[in-house]
């Protein structure tokens, strides 16, 4: 395994979980502003009331975007463990 290799490994893995990430995090963003947004409209500075929605509303895009990351964790997965002679050599 060359240096080359090894960093291009390690950068498609990154992608991967940077790409698996977003969902969850994309959503979260959204609800913390609405949040905020709404907190500053109204004054209410509870601190609590901001981490409720964000952890349910990320709980729903986990449940809802589950089949896709399953999809891509299998696949390269199964990318990994067919090319392992090739890793060898």
């Amino acid at each position: 395994m060359s240096p080359d290799f090894v960093i291009g490994f390690g950068r498609q893995a990154i992608e991967l979980c940077l790409m698996m990430s977003l969902p969850m995090l994309g959503v979260g963003l959204a609800v913390g502003v609405v949040v905020s947004v709404v907190q500053a409209a109204t004054q209410i500075q509870e601190m609590t009331l901001t981490f409720i929605p964000k952890i349910v509303c990320m709980f729903l895009a986990l449940l809802l975007a589950l089949p896709w990351l399953m999809e891509r964790m299998i696949t390269f997965t199964h990318e990994v463990f067919i090319n392992i002679p090739t890793y060898i050599r």
